[in-house]
């Protein structure tokens, strides 16, 4: 009975043995975490490096502007006399009027109709060395337009002498005060530098 019961013993034994998992050989069991952390680093320093490949760098750049912008105030030419050495002595063309008759007609603020056709006439003097001829001519300055067309000066104009000087204009429609400027010019259409720098204007209110 023992000797049975010893034999059922080893039988159960090695059927345990072999149905159990076989041995292998004893491996380290790998650290998750550490895995995690070390992957998780290889990421950060890959992103470091892009980003330092894609951060633009900055180098000093010169500031040559100035503290204060200067406006630079272009003026028109103005038609002089030269002499062989190539000095000025004199304004070749000038001119200069009377304040009491400048104004032949259509005074300041003269009422005028809307879309009313008109002209202004001054009287101006040569007060220059040159002859106003053919060439010379009023031009628009600034101002409304209103459409003016300048008249021929007709016969010369020597030094000293008085000319009157016109322009034909057109009232605009809308109702205001309306104000055009006007000056001369010669043959080389260098604008003539009237008396202190001013220029003719008539000004009219359309009502």
């Amino acid at each position: 009975m023992k000797l049975r019961l010893f034999t059922i013993t080893i039988f159960v034994a090695m059927m345990i043995t072999a149905c159990g998992p076989s041995a292998t050989p004893s491996e380290a069991t790998p650290d998750v975490g550490a895995i995690r952390t070390s992957a998780a680093s290889t990421v950060v320093s890959q992103f470091t490096l892009t980003a330092a490949a894609f951060t633009p760098t900055t180098s000093p750049i010169e500031d040559t502007s100035t503290p204060e912008a200067t406006a630079t105030e272009t003026t028109q030419p103005v038609a002089q006399v030269t002499n062989a050495e190539g000095t000025t002595v004199a304004l070749c063309d000038k001119y200069s009027w009377d304040l009491e008759t400048v104004d032949v007609n259509v005074p300041d603020d003269t009422v005028m109709t809307p879309g009313q056709e008109f002209i202004k006439t001054w009287k101006i003097k040569n007060i220059g060395t040159c002859t106003w001829g053919e060439g010379y001519e009023l031009i628009f300055s600034y101002g409304e337009e209103m459409e003016g067309v300048p008249q021929p000066l007709g016969a010369a104009i020597g030094p000293g002498q008085e000319v009157d000087v016109s322009v034909q204009f057109t009232a605009p429609d809308l109702a205001g005060s309306y104000t055009s400027l006007w000056t001369l010019q010669n043959a080389a259409n260098i604008a003539f530098q009237g008396n202190d720098n001013k220029v003719l204007y008539v000004r009219i209110v359309v009502q």
